[in-house]
């Protein structure tokens, strides 16, 4: 089992909504140091989200969707590598999800950020969209190489 950090940075919460998760996805969307313009495009994300309800509350909703529980991480044994699978802490889980939503968003080429991470959100709330795809695929080759689960220690 792993040794708990003591020193882990984490971000101050968002001027707006007050939420951790909120900053951490301002600092997933940043680009080469420019916070400011990172912040406009996730705010303009969440005005458009107050119109179905509470934004922070549909963000951490398809945060849950496209996060993943499971992951397959590579072990060698005896000279053959073996794809296990492991249980997935929670903070990796939320910087995978954040991650997958972000690299999904972006992706979308020919639309600007805020639309095609609105979109991409929106998506994940329904359980639908390429991070949620993502996460399925993933939890299915977890199941695929349950067999080796034996291997995890």
């Amino acid at each position: 089992m792993r040794r708990p950090v003591k020193n882990r940075n984490m971000p101050e919460p968002d001027q707006i909504y007050g939420s951790v998760k909120v900053s951490k996805l301002i600092n997933y969307v940043m680009e080469r140091g420019k916070k400011d313009t990172a912040r406009k495009i996730v705010y303009k994300v969440f005005e458009e989200l107050k119109k179905d309800g509470d934004p922070v509350a549909l963000f951490e909703q398809a945060l849950e969707n496209a996060a993943p529980s499971v992951e397959v991480r590579s072990r060698r044994v005896g000279g053959a590598n073996y794809q296990v699978p492991r249980e997935v802490r929670p903070e990796r889980r939320l910087a995978l999800g954040l991650r997958w939503m972000v690299e999904a968003a972006e992706g979308t080429k020919g639309k600007p950020m805020h639309e095609s991470l609105l979109n991409e959100i929106k998506a994940a709330i329904k359980g639908e969209g390429s991070a949620v795809t993502k996460k399925e695929t993933t939890h299915r080759m977890a199941e695929a190489n349950k067999a080796f689960a034996h291997f995890a220690w």
